[in-house]
């Protein structure tokens, strides 16, 4: 079927009709999206933009990198997936293993969510017991145990943790511990009184668009090497993105495993868990024994077209310039951003790294969830808005810089910018 014959309104009321709620469960129901080059989008009536979603993040070198495109193109005339190991698989992982410092061997999986469940059970498999802990508002997918105060509307009692979605069996709030970001004394508190029954310990290291405190990642690595507990690193979103090596090479402290996604696929569905080989090894049952192997099967797994995109994007990124292209880019929009709220009169925080970052409307630092919880979410809203108006198009709760954003595309969001400052003025 010819998708272009269809009108934008007739494709939102086939959405309407044969998806719950009219959209994949993503971006809003209201917005169809054609097409992509560089820096822009474009939708289904044709309005052009901007884009600081970028696929909620893959497209770090932006849409239809022609590098990327060729290598795509060269391995779909070879065959699409075949179930078993693959040359473009087998030198996606010698490339993670050469760029991220904890990485000694790889295990492939199809999205984030899959890696970070592989990831807790590796720890269990690993330690010999169920308990994770994980940080309060972060977020490791859609799995369980990784919707577990992910997006709590209440304080818990300490480290009771709540569900964020029915459909999570109870027992499962049994083996999740939770702590609060950036607070080193009560996460101390915490391992201490429960590491015989801890499994591991998962983090972002960067949690949402929350940097970590002077310390924190130190003291966190610190603590569960005193303890023997492993330490995963969520990297779904910060691998390949705030430095080559991740957040680990960003911020100078290397965790036992991390995830990787995103920008580790070129936009196609991939991403893997990886780590110290000695953990790793669950996975090998030469290594492992009958009783310590750990299973863990999928059917595009390491699928070759995803992994000759992924080690198209990591050249990309390897040549000189490209992060800092990145960050500069970013710094310009974080500084203009803050600028047009001062200028305006209207109280909001700036918050993130260069290469992802977003904008609390609060008068209080962002340390934690409940600080960035804070912010005023009708005037969240109508920034985003405004900015659509304008032909800028970002997430509900970040913006994703890219490497392909051009000086029209930074002026024209500085423009966008100064448009919302007098909006939110105006209420």
């Amino acid at each position: 079927m010819d998708q272009q014959s269809h009108s934008e309104a007739a494709l939102r009321d086939k959405a309407r009709a044969f998806l719950p709620g009219g959209s994949f469960g993503n971006a809003g129901a209201d917005l169809v999206i054609v097409e992509g080059t560089g820096g822009r989008v474009r939708d289904a009536a044709g309005k052009e933009y901007v884009d600081f979603l970028l696929g909620s993040g893959p497209m770090l070198i932006g849409h239809r990198h022609p590098e990327v495109m060729t290598a795509v193109r060269e391995q779909l005339e070879r065959g699409t997936t075949f179930f078993a190991n693959s040359a473009p698989g087998i030198l996606l992982a010698e490339a993670i293993c050469e760029a991220m410092p904890c990485a000694e061997k790889v295990r492939f999986t199809s999205s984030g969510s899959e890696a970070t469940l592989y990831a807790m059970r590796a720890m269990r498999a690993f330690r010999g017991r169920s308990k994770i802990l994980k940080f309060e508002g972060g977020y490791h997918g859609m799995n369980d145990y990784a919707l577990m105060s992910l997006a709590p509307r209440r304080r818990s009692n300490g480290i009771e943790p709540i569900p964020d979605s029915p459909g999570i069996p109870e027992a499962i709030r049994e083996e999740v511990l939770v702590a609060p970001y950036n607070d080193l004394d009560a996460v101390t508190a915490i391992v201490e009184e429960h590491h015989d029954s801890l499994a591991g310990v998962i983090v972002e290291a960067f949690q949402r668009v929350i940097q970590p405190r002077p310390g924190f990642l130190e003291g966190l690595r610190a603590l569960t090497e005193r303890h023997d507990l492993p330490l995963a690193f969520d990297e779904v979103v910060t691998g390949f993105r705030l430095s080559y090596g991740g957040a680990q090479e960003f911020y100078g402290v290397v965790p036992d495993l991390c995830t990787v996604g995103k920008v580790v696929g070129g936009g196609f569905p991939l991403a893997g868990l990886v780590g110290r080989e000695e953990i790793m090894a669950q996975f090998d049952q030469g290594a492992a024994g009958e009783e310590g192997f750990l299973p863990q099967i999928g059917t595009l797994s390491g699928n070759p077209i995803a992994a000759s995109a992924g080690l198209a994007t990591l050249g990309v990124l390897r040549a000189d310039e490209a992060y800092a292209r990145l960050f500069d880019n970013g710094r310009k929009l974080m500084d203009g951003l803050a600028n047009a709220m001062r200028s305006a009169g209207v109280e909001a925080q700036v918050c993130g790294e260069p290469c992802v970052f977003d904008i609390v409307f609060t008068d209080q630092p962002i340390v934690d969830y409940w600080s960035w919880e804070s912010g005023d979410k009708s005037s969240n809203a109508r920034f985003n808005a405004v900015l659509r108006e304008h032909g800028v198009l970002k997430g509900t709760s970040k913006f994703y810089v890219s490497v392909a954003h051009t000086q029209e595309d930074i002026d024209q969001t500085l423009g966008a910018f100064e448009a919302a400052a007098a909006e939110i003025a105006r209420h």
